[in-house]
């Protein structure tokens, strides 16, 4: 066996593939591939986005894809590069998990405050309203307003009450 890099370039050539065609298949951008030829591994993403490549390519060109990781790995090693190990990239996005994570629940938590403080005017706005309509049916709330819009508003509720005790007459004949 010679070295990594040659050796999968033979096997691309003997089975008549191109560059180009290993990257319409596999996405995996031509300079990438060509380095991963040429083992100038320092061009190549690092940790398992390297893997990745490597899988990519052999398996685009139905090669054994275990085999070819583990070749490519005591090439890299042999570089004298270090390898970043799959728990640093796991813990990295284990971290941009719980960031996001972080952001949903400051999302949620903030539109459930929103909520609260509607719901609170809501009760509020019925309540006076409520309370203002009791008053001018019962006679009190005009001892709060002054004489005349006191008048107005009572001659507005009873004509208000007499449309809807209307309306339900009428809707239920």
């Amino acid at each position: 066996m010679g070295n990594f890099g040659e050796d999968l370039r033979m096997e691309r050539l003997s089975r008549g593939v191109a560059l180009e065609e290993i990257t319409a298949v596999t996405k995996i951008s031509q300079h990438h591939l060509v380095a991963l030829e040429q083992e100038r591994f320092r061009l190549l993403p690092g940790g398992i986005l390297s893997k990745g490549i490597v899988r990519g390519y052999t398996g685009a060109l139905g090669l054994d894809q275990h085999d070819w990781i583990e070749r490519f790995l005591k090439a890299y090693n042999a570089s004298g590069q270090v390898i970043d190990d799959d728990r640093s990239w796991t813990a990295f996005a284990s971290n941009v998990g719980k960031a996001r994570m972080l952001r949903r629940d400051q999302m949620e938590q903030r539109l459930r405050w929103a909520g609260a403080v509607v719901l609170l005017l809501i009760v509020i706005a019925a309540s006076f309203f409520t309370v203002r309509y009791l008053g001018i049916r019962k006679g009190w709330w005009a001892t709060i307003l002054p004489v005349h819009q006191a008048a107005a508003l009572d001659s507005i509720v009873s004509s208000a009450h007499h449309l809807v005790s209307r309306a339900f007459s009428l809707v239920g004949q």
